[in-house]
């Protein structure tokens, strides 16, 4: 991962932007968690691992989360501190699969639900399974977009269908975001911060799959309209990774 001026200035520009896209969105409170909000300017980070390649792209969600933590309105609110890595997923997952790294993007993703399994919430699976697939069933669809994303570039990649293509990989970055949210939710330290025991956070998931799957397609959606446009008229040019992506031969 090289860093070049142009790339400094690129990342500052990028991260400004995740700031203030931030502070002008609204406010979704998260489901039965008093003090936790949905940050849907984190939806930038899909656009980052477009622009920058996953490594760099990662590293630009990061600031752009660690600098809205700490300034106003959060403030450094200890409650967002375990939730910064959840952007930095995302750009990382969208880098790999358009950068032809797809298959580590899939172990990535494959490991954060794996995990979900194991945690308190989910424990014990036969008694709680129902909590897994409330959880998981989307991630699951995510996991198997990515196949089908690779399969399909080449025929999404003229400009009729590049937006779709461009949606599904934003789609399955958002993904990766909630899933990291889901799973260090689910850490007993976590979400006894909010004051929750375990009863109430099972209930909590059970009911986010009425809501959540909504809000992620939402930023796909969102992600899709900015990334699209901004990779067209940067491509060819100095400011954005030099990496071949899979709608290139």
């Amino acid at each position: 991962m090289k860093l070049s001026t142009r790339n400094v200035a690129l990342i500052a520009v990028l991260v400004a932007l995740y700031y203030v896209l931030s502070i002008i969105s609204p406010i979704i409170p998260a489901i039965g968690v008093s003090g936790l909000n949905i940050d849907l300017g984190a939806l930038t980070a899909s656009v980052f691992g477009f622009l920058l390649g996953p490594y760099l792209g990662a590293l630009t969600a990061f600031l752009g989360a660690s600098v809205t933590w700490v300034l106003p309105p959060s403030s450094g609110a200890l409650a967002g501190a375990p939730f910064l890595l959840s952007p930095p997923l995302n750009a990382l997952v969208v880098g790999l699969i358009y950068y032809r790294k797809w298959k580590w993007a899939f172990a990535s993703l494959s490991v954060l639900v794996a995990v979900f399994l194991f945690l308190p919430p989910s424990q014990p699976i036969a008694n709680y399974y129902y909590v897994s697939v409330a959880v998981l069933w989307d991630k699951i669809i995510a996991l198997l977009l990515i196949i089908s994303t690779i399969i399909f570039a080449r025929k999404l990649s003229n400009p009729l269908n590049v937006s779709i293509l461009f949606f599904l990989i934003c789609f399955i970055g958002n993904q990766a975001d909630d899933m990291w949210g889901s799973d260090i939710f689910a850490v007993p330290i976590v979400y006894k911060m909010f004051g929750l025991n375990l009863d109430t956070v099972r209930v909590a998931f059970v009911i986010s799959p009425f809501v959540y799957p909504a809000i992620r397609l939402l930023q796909a959606f969102i992600a899709t309209l900015i990334a699209v446009p901004l990779e067209l008229a940067l491509k060819n040019t100095q400011w954005i990774t030099r990496e071949k992506s899979i709608v290139e031969s």
